[in-house]
């Protein structure tokens, strides 16, 4: 508001001066002073419009959950996007048996259990010695089928399956057109039905032939899965990297928020966090480069930037009022 003070009391001097007992007319002159005072005046509130800041303590930074990041160089991928599913990686995965016939007396484990190596499953009567024996674990897992209850016979059937679940594999599904894109050793990143749960695996196997089904191929791909976060049945998007380029500045496209049509991020200086408009070149997605409106090394809001876009519409909503 400052800035608008001496340009109305430069206009209402020319008024009063206008109205004085000769009756003469402003000059061309004093025209021209203040045509160039009103534009200064607006070119100035233009200015403050742009440069607005929004300004958050550090505690309110944490609270809103804003990441602050630092403008650098990134690697721009080209991505091909399939569809998969998780699924058991079958070198992990063993059927258990009884190794004598007899009769089920108990069972230890339940569908979904985690067991250890060596762990009882089940203990069995034989049939032939009348002795009690126990079924066990050959590996360390989880149960994922159970065909055992107490006073059946045995046979020669599965009483249990166990799968080791610390790596899983993603059956991606390979359309005929993208065969020539996709080889063993590339690398896919792994996106759950959360957006926030991603991972990155390899390529293992793509499959020789077809299903004449959907007319697909299966393409491999092994996922580390120690935490347990990619539970097989699941289904899943993925991003096979085609080629990486490296760019010499690149933001994190969280930062990106778009204000009256154009692409900004929110620069975080002593001012504040003020709206820089941009420039932007290649993307994918995690980054896009930066060609012109930021300096390698300043410092931006990426996650939950959003917020400042509405801090700062709801500060200019309270300025027009």
């Amino acid at each position: 508001m400052k800035l608008w003070i001496p340009a109305l009391l430069l206009v209402s001097g020319v008024v009063v001066a206008g109205c004085g007992g000769d009756g003469s007319q402003p000059t061309a002159a004093e025209s021209v002073d203040e045509h160039e005072s009103d534009g200064h005046a607006e070119g100035d509130a233009h200015e403050e419009e742009e440069n607005a800041a929004v300004q958050l303590t550090p505690k309110q930074i944490a609270d809103a959950g804003i990441e602050v990041l630092w403008a650098g160089p990134a690697r721009i991928r080209e991505t091909l996007p399939l569809y998969g599913v998780i699924t058991p990686n079958a070198v992990g995965v063993r059927q258990v048996t009884a190794r004598f016939s007899g009769v089920i007396r108990s069972v230890a484990k339940e569908l979904g259990d985690s067991v250890h190596q060596g762990e009882t499953l089940a203990t069995v009567e034989s049939n032939d010695s009348l002795q009690a024996f126990n079924v066990t674990s050959p590996l360390a897992g989880v149960v994922t089928a159970r065909d055992a209850n107490p006073g059946e016979q045995t046979g020669e059937r599965v009483l249990f399956t166990v799968a080791d679940l610390s790596t899983v594999w993603v059956e991606l599904a390979l359309f005929p057109r993208d065969i020539g894109k996709v080889r063993v050793g590339q690398v896919v990143r792994i996106r759950g039905a959360d957006a926030a749960l991603s991972a990155d695996g390899t390529v293992t196997w793509v499959a020789p032939f077809g299903s004449s089904a959907n007319q697909t191929l299966t393409a491999r791909v092994l996922l580390e899965n120690g935490e347990g976060h990619w539970a097989p049945g699941l289904y899943v998007t993925a991003e096979v990297t085609l080629a990486e380029t490296e760019v010499p500045l690149a933001v994190d496209n969280d930062a990106i928020q778009t204000l009256d049509d154009r692409s900004v991020v929110f620069v975080n200086d002593e001012h504040g966090f003020e709206a820089h408009p941009l420039r932007l070149g290649r993307s994918d997605g995690e980054h896009t480069e930066v060609l012109a409106g930021l300096a390698a090394g300043e410092s931006y809001a990426a996650q939950n930037s959003f917020i400042l876009k509405a801090e700062l519409g709801k500060g200019e909503s309270e300025h027009g009022h």
